[in-house]
C-alpha cells in the first residue's frame, strides 16, 4: 500500500499499521532529591476505529501517560523523558510544533479532560468556545456547525444552550460541551480522561452512551482513562492495566476480566465485581458494566 503524506507531514499507511503506537515511553520526574517514575517504559497501541481503556488506581500514571502521548505535560523538571510515540507513522516526539498544532486542529487527536469547569472559560459563552475550537471567523456557517456539534454531543436545544455561560450548566452538560469542543477538529483519535468523574450514576450512563455512539458513528478511535472497570466494560475493546507507572497486564477486555494473569489486575476485578465461579465471559462483562454497577449488582 502506498504511503500518503498529509499537510502536517504525517504519513498515513492505511489500515495495516496502528493509528497510535507507543514504545518504551518513560516520564520520570525530579521532585526535590527524589525521582518519581510516573510512566516507566510503557508500550501501547491503538488501531483505527478501536476503543481501548487505560485503567488503574489514582497515581498509577494513566493520566500522565495520556498527557505525555499528546505532548500536554506541564512545565516541570524531568529526570528522564524518552520513548517513541508514533501517530500515523510519524514520531510525535520529533515533529515540529507547527505539525503538532495541525494535528490538534484537523483530523488528528483531541482530548476530553476530567474537569470541564476548570477548562472552560467562565467569561465566555459556551457557543463561542466551541466556535474557537473550529477556528476562523464566527459567522453564520460556524454558528450552525457549533449547534450541530452540541447536538451531536447529546445536548438538546443547542441554539439556546450556546448562549449560556459554563456556570449556568450542570456538570453533565459541561462535560458534553467539552466533548463538542473535542469533536470540532474531526479527530481520528479521541482521549477521554475520567469522563464521568463527579457525575451521578444516571448522567454517567448518558455520557458513556454518547461516547459510545460517537465512537461507532464516526469510526473514531478512542482511549478512555479511568479507575472504573465499569466504564471499560461499557466502551472498550481492549484494556491496559497500570500500576506504579507500568502496564502490568493488557488484552481483550473480556479476556482480562475473565482470566486476569497479574495479581493486581485480579484484585481490581475482584474489588469491582462479585465474580462467581462458572460465570461466562459475557456474564463477567455484564456484571462489570456501568449499568450493573449503578444498580448495585457490582460494587
Amino acid at each position: 500500500m502506498n504511503a500518503m503524506l498529509d499537510d502536517a507531514g504525517i504519513t498515513d499507511r492505511g489500515d495495516c499499521d496502528p493509528l497510535l503506537d507507543v514504545r518504551g515511553l518513560k516520564v520520570h520526574l525530579r521532585v526535590g532529591d527524589a525521582i518519581v517514575r510516573a510512566v516507566d517504559g510503557v508500550d501501547l497501541s491503538v488501531r483505527r476505529g478501536e476503543s481501548i481503556g487505560i485503567v488503574g488506581e489514582s497515581g498509577s500514571g494513566k493520566s500522565t501517560l495520556a498527557r505525555a502521548i499528546l505532548k500536554l505535560l506541564p512545565n516541570v523538571e524531568f529526570a528522564e523523558l524518552q520513548g517513541e510515540v508514533r501517530f500515523r507513522g510519524a514520531d510525535l516526539t520529533r515533529i515540529s510544533d507547527g505539525a503538532l498544532r495541525e494535528l490538534r486542529r484537523r483530523n488528528g487527536f483531541s482530548m476530553v479532560f476530567q474537569d470541564p469547569l476548570g477548562y472552560l472559560n467562565p467569561t465566555k459563552r459556551v457557543g463561542k468556545q466551541v466556535a474557537e475550537a473550529l477556528g476562523g471567523k464566527h459567522d453564520g456557517a460556524v454558528s450552525s456547525r457549533v449547534q450541530q456539534l452540541l447536538a451531536e454531543a447529546g445536548l438538546s436545544d443547542p441554539a439556546e444552550l450556546a448562549r449560556r455561560f459554563p456556570h449556568e450548566l450542570s456538570g453533565g452538560m459541561r462535560q458534553r460541551v467539552m466533548i463538542a469542543i473535542a469533536l470540532a477538529s474531526e479527530p481520528a483519535l479521541l482521549f477521554a480522561d475520567e469522563p464521568t468523574t463527579a457525575l451521578d450514576a444516571t448522567v454517567q450512563l448518558q455520557v458513556l452512551e454518547t461516547l459510545g455512539r460517537l465512537h461507532r458513528d464516526r469510526n473514531m478511535a478512542m482511549v478512555i482513562i479511568t479507575h472504573d472497570l465499569g466504564v471499560v466494560a461499557e466502551l472498550c475493546d481492549r484494556v491496559y492495566v497500570m500500576r506504579a507507572g507500568k502496564v502490568v497486564e493488557n488484552g481483550d477486555t473480556i479476556d482480562v476480566f475473565e482470566n486476569p494473569r497479574h495479581p493486581y489486575a485480579a484484585q481490581l476485578i475482584e474489588l469491582s465485581t462479585r465474580h462467581r465461579r462458572g460465570s461466562t465471559p459475557a456474564e463477567t462483562k455484564a456484571a462489570l458494566s456501568t449499568e450493573a454497577l449503578s444498580s448495585g449488582v457490582a460494587r
